[in-house]
């Protein structure tokens, strides 16, 4: 690995316009309790859920350039949505309330209760000053056309909008990922250790990211992404478009096709959103032996993954093992009941 291709990555970087919003770069710590616990390799965790903002999380990285480029293009108006309880909707919230955007938000319910309560992100959301529409079902197709709607409505009121995450910018989020790979590969050199594998929750912006960053500098890290989604075949092919497209953008000589991308969706359980007894039991166990929160849509089943391919022989028990913590704590008082409600044996 070379020097060199630090510094023309973190000088590509550095071209990029930008606005202040993340605590970087985050902490890369071990974790002696889970690791002895485990009887397994050496376990070390990248605490991007210390970002700073918003009780912190990868969003806020991402943040920094797509919201950075919204201002460039003289935008007074964010218009975006994901799920109630998305972690990138309470982010998104907190940046543009220190940066002075108006903010809508066009939500989907995944559970009963985010039709009726207001918690977790959904409350931070409304804090923030996020004006945050409820849809009255979980579909993804109608979502994106009322966000469309409202983009074009705000429009027509002689407001300056942006759409986040469109095909054009949607790898400004990557490259985010790529600075943290950068973060990774000198943590590990100061601390001594030689990664075999990275676990993700991820299944597109950051996972590509990381696979960008890591790649082109040459690291053995072999980044294998846990998908919070069931099924979705495309997305190994929209993570090698991200990476391409945030590799011209940074100017880098590196391609990447689908096969360059490890992305496993059987940890998922019931459906996004919903909990599995695995990731409840990965938060207690963290909880109680680090005193590090998970969260029960992403964090939790990554988590419950690498507990399980340590328990089975799948990774190789003499070399470390590093896990992203991506954030997503303030779901939890939302799952309050599912957690709590687990029976430890």
């Amino acid at each position: 690995m070379s020097h060199n291709r630090e510094e023309t990555l973190e000088r590509a970087l550095a071209t990029l316009p930008r606005v202040e919003l993340a605590v970087r770069p985050t902490p890369l710590e071990f974790l002696p309790r889970l690791s002895a616990a485990l009887n397994g390799p050496p376990i070390y965790i990248k605490r991007d859920d210390l970002t700073g903002l918003a009780f912190g999380g990868n969003k806020t990285r991402m943040l920094e350039f797509s919201l950075a480029h919204a201002k460039a293009q003289g935008a007074e108006v964010i218009v975006t949505g994901a799920a109630v309880q998305s972690n990138y909707c309470r982010q998104m919230a907190a940046a543009c309330a220190k940066l002075g955007l108006e903010l809508y938000l066009v939500l989907r319910p995944e559970r009963e209760f985010d039709r009726v309560q207001v918690q977790g992100n959904h409350f931070l959301q409304r804090l923030f000053g996020a004006k945050v529409a409820i849809l009255e079902d979980n579909d993804r197709a109608h979502q994106q056309a009322v966000i469309r709607a409202t983009v074009e409505r705000l429009r027509q009121e002689g407001k300056q909008v942006y759409w986040p995450r469109q095909a054009d910018t949607v790898d400004l989020d990557a490259l985010a990922y790529a600075e943290t790979g950068l973060e990774i590969v000198r943590q590990c050199r100061e601390q001594g250790i030689e990664p075999a594998y990275l676990y993700v929750a991820a299944l597109d912006t950051t996972q590509a990211g990381l696979v960008l960053g890591l790649s082109y500098l040459e690291s053995p890290i072999h980044v294998r992404g846990i998908s919070p989604f069931q099924g979705m075949p495309e997305r190994f092919a929209a993570m090698a478009r991200m990476a391409n497209q945030a590799a011209q953008r940074l100017g880098l000589e590196i391609q990447f096709t689908s096969d360059d991308f490890d992305n496993d969706d059987s940890y998922v359980g019931e459906r996004y959103g919903i909990p599995t007894e695995a990731g409840l039991k990965a938060i207690h166990l963290l909880a109680r032996l680090e005193g590090i929160l998970l969260d029960p849509v992403y964090t939790g089943k990554a988590m419950a993954a690498l507990i399980d391919h340590i328990r089975n022989g799948k990774l190789p028990p003499d070399r470390p093992v590093l896990f992203v913590h991506t954030g997503g704590a303030p779901a939890l008082f939302a799952y309050a009941d599912e957690v709590m409600g687990l029976t430890l044996g």
